[in-house]
């Protein structure tokens, strides 16, 4: 029971890996998504990226008859993912507290903004939301400007992977227990964690540092950050180990030992001056990719700032199958980013299409057991509807 993006990124992820996924859309209309961004043909190319092979049950769980259905569902799933606003599946009895009685060996995963046990478990968060509470934002952006949003949906993508990991180990422990249980992850958290200095490192200097804004390069240390090529934007990560390096390439082995540049203390506190060196030298090159080629050579971490349309016929992305061009019965072929995780007892991507409105409404309920007549009665009824988008 989830739309939008974080909880259809963790049932995404595990369609393409040979779950079989039951997609629950409130009928009428379903999927919000299903009108969302990019339209053609009144095809929605991000429903499609979201929920290729899944099975859409577009029903009225709301009317007991449709509630019914729901409940035959949850008493025989292995897993149960949702990730609607605060009360919503408690006002229905839908919450762990409500199905796990029913159903020992279930695991269900709750996405939520603040999560669903704390202390603002009630409050209503969308991706920017969890940007800003994680600290994210406080981060990103120019020293002097505004904090600024990452420009995807980081909190609800990254929520959504961290949901198929937990309920991966949910499920290796009820193999082992024979008991499911709640996997309750937050939006928030899922940010907050990846704060590698930034709550240590106050607490630990009393307060006297604190990381604040520095903009596309490092205010730390130096050369870390985007530089301005012959073309476009290139990143460099020049740590102590790959200074010397970093030099040659440049043929400036003077820099090296220079006493302004010595040690990472150094190159922070004259950033301002070897970041002009570095993107003089840049301007000397016809291209980017001869300033990267000249990098690579002598094993300097850089990497030219892509535009995500150039992953497209881009070697790395082709070669990872990071980029897909999947069928769909509207949009004819739609290209889509692949699935990050990678098996080797699992080698290939499945041929999956994202399903039509209430697409698999008589197949579903024909499996708990309706038959023809009792499924025309619920179409009838317009408990399950079915719609060509």
């Amino acid at each position: 029971m989830t739309q939008y993006l974080s909880g259809p990124t963790v049932t995404r992820l595990m369609a393409e890996l040979g779950a079989d996924i039951v997609k629950i859309e409130q009928a009428p209309h379903g999927d919000p998504t299903r009108t969302l961004a990019v339209m053609r043909d009144g095809r929605s190319g991000y429903f499609v990226q979201q929920n290729r092979g899944k099975r859409s049950l577009c029903i009225d769980f709301d009317r007991p008859e449709g509630r019914a259905v729901l409940d035959a569902l949850l008493e025989r799933a292995d897993v149960f993912v949702e990730n609607y606003g605060p009360g919503v599946l408690e006002r229905r009895g839908l919450d762990w507290a409500s199905v796990q009685p029913r159903n020992g060996r279930l695991v269900m995963a709750s996405i939520s903004g603040f999560g669903r046990d704390s202390a603002y478990s009630s409050k209503t968060a969308f991706d920017l939301i969890a940007q800003a509470y994680s600290g994210i934002m406080h981060l990103t952006g120019a020293p002097d400007g505004p904090p600024m949003p990452v420009g995807t949906s980081i909190a609800d993508v990254t929520a959504g992977v961290h949901a198929v990991a937990a309920v991966g180990l949910a499920l290796f422990h009820r193999e082992r227990t024979g008991r499911g249980q709640h996997v309750d992850i937050a939006m928030v958290d899922s940010l907050f964690h990846a704060q590698e200095i930034a709550v240590q490192g106050p607490v630990l200097t009393g307060m006297r540092w604190r990381p604040t804004r520095s903009g596309e390069k490092s205010r730390m240390t130096a050369p870390v950050g985007a530089y301005r090529g012959p073309q476009g934007w290139i990143v460099l990560q020049v740590m102590q180990a790959q200074w010397p390096g970093f030099c040659r390439a440049m043929r400036r082995p003077d820099l090296e030992h220079d006493e302004r540049f010595a040690g990472l203390v150094g190159r922070a506190k004259n950033r301002a001056e070897l970041n002009a060196l570095i993107e003089t030298w840049m301007a000397t090159f016809e291209t980017d990719q001869d300033v990267l080629a000249v990098l690579e050579a002598e094993r300097v971490p850089c990497a030219p700032v892509l535009e995500p349309v150039e992953a497209v016929g881009h070697p790395y992305f082709e070669s990872r199958r990071m980029i897909r061009t999947v069928p769909d019965p509207i949009l004819g072929e739609v290209t889509i980013p692949g699935n990050p995780l990678r098996f080797s007892e699992q080698p290939y991507d499945l041929d999956l299409v994202a399903p039509l409105l209430g697409q698999h409404n008589g197949e579903i309920l024909a499996e708990l057991g309706y038959g023809p007549e009792a499924v025309e009665e619920l179409e009838r009824s317009g408990v399950v509807r079915q719609g060509r988008h």
